[in-house]
């Protein structure tokens, strides 16, 4: 997967209220950061998913958002601390960057 330069305009336009965002290509996906903090990616399948533990990630969960999670090298799933965001999140700038601020609260 490669990431597009329709896909990097979405995600500043979806995150357009946030400070100093910034994006970098990495590992077929793509890393986006508020004032160089990484607090999302384009990952597998084209999928925005927003950085989150604990009480964030519950609340993510209970929108119905989903936990990206693969099968590693031994078979086990190996699980990462990125959730999808609410289908309404992606339609609205507003609810995107509120979710965002959450990350960035955390990963500070």
């Amino acid at each position: 997967m490669a990431v597009s330069d329709e896909q990097i305009a979405f995600v500043r336009d979806l995150f357009r209220e946030l400070s100093a965002i910034s994006t970098r290509k990495m590992f077929g996906g793509l890393g986006i950061y508020s004032e160089g903090v990484i607090f999302a990616i384009i990952g597998p399948e084209e999928t925005l998913l927003i950085k989150a533990r604990g009480q964030l990630a519950e609340d993510l969960a209970a929108e119905g958002c989903e936990q990206w999670s693969y099968d590693g090298k031994s078979g086990k799933p190996s699980v990462m601390p990125y959730w999808s965001l609410p289908d309404a999140a992606l339609d609205d700038p507003d609810e995107a960057c509120a979710w965002a601020r959450r990350s960035l609260a955390e990963c500070a």
